[in-house]
């Protein structure tokens, strides 16, 4: 049996079971309170996931796994954020062109040992100030160290880093792509 592909997304776990998906809008533990993804079900562009399994070969080899946090965010999602944070150095607005999220070209990742704990980062997840840049000084070598690792390995599997937020990486190829609106039901 074939993945299944919906105008062009993929689950990710049916590229890489090896790969945790953690995605904090489909619980109530993220910067909304609320669930926001009406199911837990991860998925990208199938060349951007293509290119997630492949930084996941290059971690898995380290030790560590990729913990995804968020994928592709459909448009309603977005609009929901951007009512809450109307800040475009963190959310992006739908009505200007909205996030590469919309694209499914790009993804919100941490990265977990081999004994199942997530590297200490410069901030939790979804931090919106300054201690989630990228280049964070106020932060340990350790932490910096963790950073440089998964900026590297990513950006050497084709992603952009974002400097505002450590963990949000994208497709170097998003521009390829359109925004869609596909609900994730469809994936269910």
């Amino acid at each position: 049996m074939g993945i299944k592909e919906i105008e062009g997304l993929v689950k990710v776990k049916d590229l890489d079971e090896s790969i945790i998906i953690d995605l904090r809008y489909a619980s109530k533990n993220n910067f909304t309170g609320r669930k926001v993804y009406p199911l837990d079900v991860c998925v990208l562009r199938k060349q951007t996931a293509e290119k997630l399994v492949s930084a996941n070969k290059k971690f898995k080899e380290r030790g560590y796994v990729i913990k995804i946090w968020d994928a592709y965010r459909p448009i309603y999602v977005q609009q929901i954020f951007w009512d809450i944070v109307k800040d475009n150095r963190f959310i992006a607005n739908p009505k200007n062109g909205g996030s590469r999220h919309n694209r499914g070209t790009a993804v919100d990742i941490t990265l977990v040992d081999n004994k199942g704990n997530e590297l200490t980062m410069p901030s939790q997840f979804d931090d919106f100030s300054t201690n989630a840049y990228r280049c964070n000084p106020d932060v340990s070598k350790e932490v910096s160290g963790n950073v440089k690792l998964l900026t590297e390995v990513m950006e050497a599997n084709g992603f952009i880093a974002l400097d505002e937020e450590w963990w949000h990486f994208d497709d170097c190829d998003y521009k390829r792509y359109p925004i869609i609106d596909v609900r994730l039901e469809e994936f269910s």
